[in-house]
């Protein structure tokens, strides 16, 4: 799976992408087009890479960190020249130069990072000799024409041209000859260092993209995570950055929360607008960031490795496939079933199932569902409303409404029973009083009756 195939996840990882500070398109769509990483072993390796990249940022001067950047803004997506070179094809001027600029670009950019003892993080191919033949003068500037060095006779005939003018239209003839042989001999030196070339590309897109990375982390003040071997998930301090900056707009801040996750399923009860909701998506959102190499919304976090990751929530009605939202939930919700039956490790995160439904049958499904994912070899955590028989799986319960404000903190409880709550939310929010003293009434007549 790649990143492209996940961005519009509703957890908030486009977000993320796009609060990143890329310097070229490139390395956005080899961002895009990176895959998820599925071991602990290359996950390391990345959050290795970028903690240099981290340190490179806080340690270095900012006039050299955006001398980098600038650098980096150059970077072209030149890939079907490089094929092109790949084929044995002749290059015409525009891909000459794309080649020359690129070789030109991978030095300097190679140059800054060696001066700050970053050159072995990411190894950029040696392009000096590829400068060389681009560059016959030595001018060292990012522009490329057939240059009279390249051909003696060339040199002449034009030389030729500028003294008889009106023998121009015989003589061009010969020149263009001349330079195509001359794009030919370039091509032909040329294409020993294709792949150099092409290595020199996704370096400086791995450069723009872990330097980006790096100035997020320090913006959005994210972690890096340790890996968990265990299948255990722990995280301190856990927030949503969409959510807590939105929250910021508006003077008010985010409260972050503290949840672990081990191998038994975790239910999440409380009322609506407790943010049972937001904490599923920033546990898919950490989830996704973690595999994709990301820094982590947490003061800290120990994550475990999965094969696949699983986001449903509601209201996700199809037009394109003719389903309701119920209908639509019931086969995104049948789909984690199924791949829990497989031999991966899988995390899935179902928020308020059944939802849509009535209560009677919706309570049952959920109860039904934890039942059957509860004997699975998977981690699971599921919201609810719905009071229902939690089995063997861990409750936990958000505080709730407390001297007139909403606590976010999960607490542990030892059953699924929901808060009752809605009528004081409700009325925090300044909702017509008669409505709510209505309300209020009837439940207690309701109460006395049973």
């Amino acid at each position: 799976m790649q990143l492209k195939n996940v961005i519009e996840s509703p957890c908030g990882l486009r977000y993320m992408l796009d609060e990143l500070d890329l310097q070229s398109g490139f390395a956005r769509r080899w961002l895009l087009d990176s895959p998820m990483m599925t071991t602990g072993s290359e996950i390391a390796a990345a959050y290795d890479e970028l903690r240099r990249f981290v340190t490179f940022v806080e340690q270095t001067d900012k006039s050299r960190i955006d001398t980098l950047l600038f650098k980096l803004q150059g970077l072209k997506d030149i890939r079907t020249t490089i094929t092109n070179l790949h084929h044995g094809a002749v290059l015409d001027d525009i891909e000459l130069f794309e080649v020359k600029h690129l070789a030109i670009l991978a030095t300097d950019v190679s140059r800054l990072l060696a001066q700050h003892s970053m050159a072995d993080v990411v190894e950029i191919p040696d392009l000096e000799e590829v400068i060389t033949i681009l560059d016959p003068d030595g001018m060292k500037i990012a522009t490329f024409y057939i240059y009279d060095s390249y051909c003696a006779q060339l040199k002449d005939l034009r030389a030729h041209m500028r003294q008889h003018p009106e023998q121009q239209d015989d003589l061009l003839l010969q020149a263009s000859v001349l330079e195509e042989g001359v794009r030919k001999d370039l091509s032909r030196q040329l294409q020993p260092f294709a792949v150099a070339i092409e290595q020199a590309q996704l370096a400086l897109a791995r450069i723009d993209v872990n330097l980006a990375k790096a100035m997020q982390m320090r913006q959005m003040e994210l972690c890096f995570p340790s890996l968990s071997y265990k299948g255990d998930c722990r995280y301190k301090a856990m927030f949503h950055p969409q959510v807590k900056a939105a929250l910021a707009v508006h003077g008010k801040q985010f409260q972050p929360v503290d949840i672990i996750l081990g191998h038994q399923p975790t239910l999440i009860t409380g009322a609506n607008m407790g943010g049972k909701t937001v904490v599923l998506k920033t546990l898919t959102l950490c989830q996704l960031l973690f595999q994709f190499g990301f820094g982590i919304p947490a003061a800290s976090a120990h994550i475990a490795v999965r094969d696949e990751i699983y986001f449903c929530i509601g209201d996700e009605q199809s037009v394109e496939k003719g389903l309701s939202s119920f209908a639509a939930e019931m086969k995104n919700i049948d789909a984690v079933i199924k791949a829990s039956r497989e031999n991966k490790r899988i995390l899935a995160l179902i928020d308020e199932p059944a939802r849509t439904t009535n209560p009677t049958e919706g309570a049952a499904l959920v109860s039904a569902l934890l039942k059957v994912l509860a004997g699975q070899n998977m981690s699971l955590v599921m919201t609810t409303h719905y009071d229902i028989e939690p089995g063997k799986s861990r409750c936990l319960r958000v505080k709730g409404f407390e001297n007139g404000s909403m606590d976010y903190q999960l607490v542990e409880v030892q059953d699924g029973e929901v808060p009752h709550e809605a009528l004081n939310i409700a009325q925090s929010l300044g909702i017509d009083n008669e409505w709510i003293e209505t309300a209020r009434a009837l439940l207690e007549t309701s109460n006395h009756q049973t």
